[in-house]
């Protein structure tokens, strides 16, 4: 069993967790980011990706390009994974492949702890990643208590590149908050992911 095995009903029973929906936990005031003319260039190619339609697509087009932005936001502080294996506990399913993966390190050869967001894409339905999103959330949780490195925190994104949609774990509370954020304006996006990603650096 991996990530991508996991429903949103085996998720909560196997690791014990309580879902909240509807909540919304992002902060109400926040400075948004304006885009970097670098990022508006890449992001031209938006209606090429939208049209292919695929994952890869929408990876390499909408989120990687979104994501990098965010790192240099924070002083490339943080690291980005792309197609990272994560294997933390196969035993419990918690193996496989995380789509993009946040870490509150400047190391970017390996995964340093604490591992803080996962995002995890989807080319049309968001639901369909609920569950694989939550496991790999849980991944890093213990990810991260393994190295002695507790954050209290783990968020996670699932997104179609135009949509965004974000989660919050905090011990064995899910917070799943069911707003589809659309990716313009997208300095909201990146003062959400900005904001997330910083909280293993404060």
């Amino acid at each position: 069993m991996s990530y991508s095995q996991f429903t949103l009903l085996q998720v909560k029973e196997d690791f014990q967790l309580q879902t909240i929906e509807g909540k919304v936990f992002l902060p109400e005031t926040l400075k948004e980011i304006q885009p970097s003319p670098r990022l508006l260039s890449i992001l031209e190619d938006l209606p090429w990706a939208i049209a292919v339609g695929t994952e890869k697509a929408r990876s390499e087009v909408l989120i990687n390009p979104m994501l990098l932005e965010v790192r240099r936001h924070l002083k490339q502080r943080i690291s980005v994974f792309s197609g990272e294996e994560f294997n933390v506990d196969a035993s419990l399913g918690l193996n496989g492949v995380c789509d993009f993966l946040i870490s509150g390190s400047s190391e970017q050869l390996a995964v340093e702890a604490p591992a803080v967001v996962i995002v995890e894409a989807k080319k049309a339905d968001l639901n369909s990643g609920v569950g694989q999103c939550i496991a790999e959330m849980v991944a890093a949780q213990r990810f991260n208590a393994a190295r002695n490195r507790p954050v209290s925190n783990i968020y996670g994104c699932i997104t179609s590149g135009t949509q965004w949609r974000f989660l919050q774990l905090q011990g064995k509370n899910v917070t799943i908050d069911l707003t589809e954020y659309p990716l313009s304006p997208m300095n909201k996006i990146l003062s959400y992911l900005v904001w997330m990603s910083s909280q293993a650096l404060s």
